[in-house]
């Protein structure tokens, strides 16, 4: 008997389908998207309201088509325009049209407060549904790389070093620009040169200002909470102008250089996720902080996750790097939020003058406390939902998702690009229950 092959045509026209959807998997994100989007609100979307120019891409199908690109590990704006080329579901929800790269940048930088109120309304129909509990919720943070590479970091005394080599060399270019004017001769090389130097100058000038800024941030930041804090729990001052070893890169001037796992060190950013431990361990909070630990996080984090879905929880599972005790002492009081962090091993009071303070002894008995909570058999079980909840949703979208770099630059761009990733993998998580 012959071998039978299928016939491969690609000469003879095609008829399509009258509904594309006939082509899109029946279990495609595609299907959520389309049927969710409909039901928010999204009349905060950044558009043009005059009325002049071209005609402008719906805010529904924008929102869907960066929220589906980014929950398959498509995130700058040519890959996701190519998409609406070649990728049929993509296709399909754009309706086959076609956004330009430059109108897709434009609306992932201009609409963070949309992403953020669609992320909120999200959480609030998962709740409605009963897709959503959030008894105990479970904390955690990791490092993502900037837009920025880490070569081009400058520490405070390499810019102040930089900058007197360069006014030194200015001032000698002008001088033989002068001599050369003098004496009747034209050159081209020697303007060229004094403008990339006078250039660079600027530059490092520009860097200059915002180290000094960033000191003097840091400087109001630490007296105000001297101010608040008991004897005993007050930080050490720091100084309004910058030290030697701070740093700065000129891509992306927000960005820190932070140790990342392995001892390694990135040019980036420390970004937060709150994870509900119940249901489908949905994203219920997400920040992005320059601080390059998790000690200052707990706090603002939970009342975050508080305010995006209206109720504590029970119970907010931590690691140790989130060991704050004033900062766990106040959520207890504030919300009833039972804190499970184990302390760190050789946490101890001390025998100083601040151990013996009335504030001494108060962290002192917390964190025995806390020790005593994980070693009941309810401490146990609850604390055991951490690795398998908000750690899995951190490795998903560093590893399978592939988000391992912000696109875009400044704290306040990267805000706005880390809670569309998590609006993706909750998307991702809701679709798989929606039916």
């Amino acid at each position: 008997m012959s071998t039978r092959f299928v016939n491969i045509d690609r000469t003879t026209p095609m008829l399509l389908p009258p509904d594309l959807r006939d082509w899109v998997q029946q279990d495609d994100l595609v299907h959520f998207l389309v049927d969710a989007l409909p039901l928010l609100d999204l009349s905060v979307a950044a558009v043009n309201t005059r009325g002049t120019g071209s005609e402008q891409y719906p805010p529904a199908m924008m929102l869907g088509l960066l929220t589906y690109c980014y929950a398959n590990g498509q995130f700058s704006s040519r890959q996701i325009e190519r998409a609406t080329y070649q990728h049929l579901s993509v296709r399909y929800l754009a309706a086959n049209t076609h956004p330009d790269h430059d109108t897709i940048a434009k609306f992932r930088r201009e609409n963070g407060a949309l992403l953020r109120s669609v992320f909120v309304q999200l959480l609030q129909l998962a709740r409605q549904a009963g897709l959503l509990k959030l008894g105990v919720l479970a904390l955690d943070g990791t490092k993502l790389a900037a837009s920025a590479t880490k070569r081009k970091t400058l520490t405070a005394a390499q810019v102040e070093a930089e900058l007197q080599q360069l006014d030194q060399r200015v001032g000698e270019l002008l001088q033989q620009a002068q001599t050369a004017d003098q004496c009747g001769e034209a050159g081209e090389a020697l303007p060229a040169e004094l403008a990339d130097a006078q250039q660079r100058r600027l530059r490092l000038q520009q860097a200059k200002i915002e180290l000094e800024q960033q000191a003097q941030s840091r400087h109001a930041q630490r007296e105000a909470q001297r101010q608040e804090r008991p004897p005993g729990d007050k930080p050490r001052r720091a100084e309004p102008t910058p030290r030697p070893t701070d740093t700065l890169n000129p891509t992306d001037p927000d960005s820190t250089l932070t140790p990342s796992a392995h001892q390694r060190y990135l040019q980036g950013y420390n970004a937060q996720l709150v994870v509900s431990t119940e249901g489908l361990s949905l994203i219920v909070a997400a920040d992005v902080v320059r601080d390059t630990n998790d000690s200052q996080q707990l706090q603002p984090m939970l009342t975050r996750a508080v305010a995006n879905t209206g109720r504590a929880p029970e119970h907010l599972l931590v690691d140790t790097g989130y060991e704050n005790i004033r900062q766990i002492m106040s959520v207890e009081e504030q919300w009833g939020t039972q804190v499970l962090c184990p302390p760190a091993a050789n946490a101890q009071a001390g025998t100083g003058v601040a151990a013996h303070s009335r504030w001494g002894r108060r962290r002192k008995a917390k964190r025995e406390e806390l020790r005593a909570r994980l070693q009941t058999s309810q401490g146990r079980a609850l604390y055991a939902l951490r690795p398998i909840t908000v750690e899995p949703a951190i490795g998903i979208i560093k590893s399978a998702l592939g988000f391992v770099r912000f696109q875009l630059r400044g704290l306040a761009k990267v805000k706005t690009e880390w809670c569309l990733v998590s609006l993706a993998f909750n998307c991702r998580r809701l679709a798989a229950s929606w039916g």
